[in-house]
């Protein structure tokens, strides 16, 4: 943000800098004095002509625009525009600095005043043709009399100043255009502000919702354990004390170490095992560089939670594979299970595929691919991240 407006600072000062330099470009072109620059700054005319289009540029961008144009109050705006137009026009700040110019220039080229000689006559005979020490200037033509020094002219009738009200044109376009690009700008900064925090509040929604369903489902297991008075109930107790400090603690965090999933993953596995028949061959494999990965929490749990959920049977063979491999910056993660086909269908349509499908939209767009098929009898996952 300091950045932004040091620069919007560096932009309107280099801008003013031109600005204030037309003038004395236009003024000095078909001059020789060194010092007529230093002249023309210390004439009150070039401040009237700068500090007229400044006050007008920022009245119209700062105030003007905001305050009529953007709310649709195009007649008023219409208005205070030819009242600052006729202000121009009456200051006429162009021709007044022109002129005072023009008069310094005259100034300085007259010769001094004195005897004049009459052309032709000898240097020796005095002949003098100005006006005779006796004469009364009164009664002589104004027209004729010597120009006063003090010039003194702010509007002169008649006359309309074209360059200034095209400067003036061009000062309100531009003030209207700048207000516009600061409010195109602001808008676009307050749509990226709300987009990320919709994106945050849905992502913390599907965790929401995530936990509840995973603990759901564990707690279900270890209801089975207790019914038919297992020996293992204390022991899966203390595997979902551990899955519940990792669900409440990390799982808070937009990412986590990958070791930290797996951890929770092996927890929920021999969990899992406790009530896994001789009939059910499972495999389970983690390589590659796991421990500075970082992942969002319960992504691939969501995954193992199905496999077991959907891939255990207590009359027929099934098969779990479970591989997670990382090889530099990518994480490929694999699942597969048996497709039971004399199991019914459930009608309860489960959220954690779904929500986990979303959460990969929102975190790796563009960056992630998850396929889900279903091939000889068997159902495979394959999901490949980039971080």
């Amino acid at each position: 943000m300091i950045r932004s407006k040091a620069t919007s600072i560096f932009i309107h000062a280099a801008g003013w800098l031109v600005f204030f330099g037309f003038p004395l470009l236009f003024m000095n072109r078909t001059q020789q004095n060194s010092g007529f620059t230093f002249t023309v700054i210390l004439s009150p005319y070039y401040w009237l002509f700068c500090l007229t289009y400044i006050f007008m540029f920022y009245f119209n961008a700062w105030f003007l625009v905001p305050r009529f144009v953007f709310h649709k109050k195009y007649v008023i705006y219409g208005l205070i525009i030819l009242l600052l137009s006729g202000c121009v026009y009456f200051l006429q700040p162009f021709d007044n600095l022109l002129l005072h110019n023009l008069k310094k220039e005259k100034q300085s080229t007259t010769a001094p005043i004195g005897p004049q000689l009459m052309p032709g006559a000898d240097s020796n005979k005095n002949m003098y043709f100005g006006p005779l020490p006796h004469e009364d200037l009164r009664m002589q033509d104004p027209n004729l009399k010597k120009p006063s020094n003090q010039v003194v002219f702010i509007h002169q009738s008649g006359n309309i100043d074209l360059v200034a009200l095209f400067i003036f044109i061009i000062v309100i376009g531009l003030g209207i255009a700048v207000s516009t690009v600061q409010k195109w700008q602001l808008t676009e900064q307050m749509v990226i502000r709300a987009e990320a925090e919709k994106a945050h509040a849905e992502l913390s929604f599907l965790k929401a919702q995530i936990n509840p369903h995973f603990l759901f489902n564990t707690l279900n297991n270890i209801y089975a354990l207790s019914v038919t008075d297992s020996e293992h109930t204390s022991e899966s107790i203390m595997k979902l004390s551990n899955i519940m400090r990792y669900v409440t603690d990390e799982v808070t965090e937009d990412f986590v170490l990958l070791q930290s999933e797996i951890d929770c993953i092996v927890d929920y596995i021999d969990l899992q095992k406790l009530r896994l028949g001789k009939k059910t061959e499972l495999t389970v494999n983690f390589s590659g560089d796991i421990g500075l990965q970082k992942v969002p929490p319960l992504v691939i749990m969501t995954f193992i939670e199905n496999v077991f959920k959907y891939g255990v049977s207590k009359h027929e063979a099934s098969v779990i594979r479970i591989n997670i491999d990382v090889k530099d910056n990518k994480i490929l993660f694999l699942c597969e299970n048996t497709i039971f086909d004399n199991r019914p269908t459930s009608n309860r349509k489960g959220i954690g595929i779904s929500n986990t499908r979303q959460r990969l939209q929102h975190i790796y767009p563009g960056k992630h691919s998850l396929n889900i098929s279903s091939e000889n009898n068997m159902y495979r996952v394959e999901l490949e991240v980039i971080t």
